[in-house]
């Protein structure tokens, strides 16, 4: 993708969204639709949606579908990351991650621990790299979304962002 900087130095990212559940399709998926509001707010560009039910290969599938185009930076899930059986979307991640990001989630259960206490130990929320595209897993809650990209990732998804970003690692992410 193209990181040419705007006139304010801001350098758009093209993010994919994928919100895992057996319940919820288009109509009804209120963290999705949060999610992309906040993106296309933010200056970036939505380059798909989609919902899967929580099945591993299905998850699978769709973000090595997502890794593999050459048009999308960065793909955020929403769902599937607690720990009942159903919930399998960081074991997928697992499958495809060249590389953890493990801050993400930390830093992630420290910002929700603040806001819901020790619930926040039930999320398996996480971050990694797949062949140079960036991978984020947030629970599936409205709160939980807007929490990921309000204090984590709508800064380290902004080139502008001081002392370091994730945007600018993008050149340098399929380096060997």
């Amino acid at each position: 993708m193209d990181k040419t900087p705007s006139q304010d130095g801001f350098k758009p990212c093209a993010i994919a969204i994928l919100t895992v559940s057996d319940t919820r399709d288009l109509s009804m998926d209120r963290s999705g639709s949060v999610l992309a509001e906040r993106i296309v707010a933010a200056g970036h560009r939505l380059a798909d949606r989609k919902i899967v039910i929580d099945d591993i290969d299905l998850i699978e599938a769709r973000l090595r579908d997502w890794i593999e185009r050459e048009d999308i930076d960065v793909v955020i899930t929403t769902g599937g990351t607690g720990i009942t059986g159903r919930d399998v979307t960081p074991e997928a991640f697992r499958r495809v991650l060249d590389k953890e990001i493990p801050g993400f989630g930390e830093l992630f259960r420290m910002l929700s621990f603040a806001k819901i206490g020790t619930s926040t130990i039930q999320s398996r929320a996480l971050g990694g790299l797949a062949q140079g595209t960036f991978l984020f897993a947030l629970p599936g809650s409205t709160g939980a979304v807007k929490d990921g990209w309000d204090d984590i990732l709508v800064h380290q998804l902004d080139s502008r962002h001081k002392p370091c970003n994730f945007v600018e690692l993008m050149p340098r992410l399929r380096e060997n």
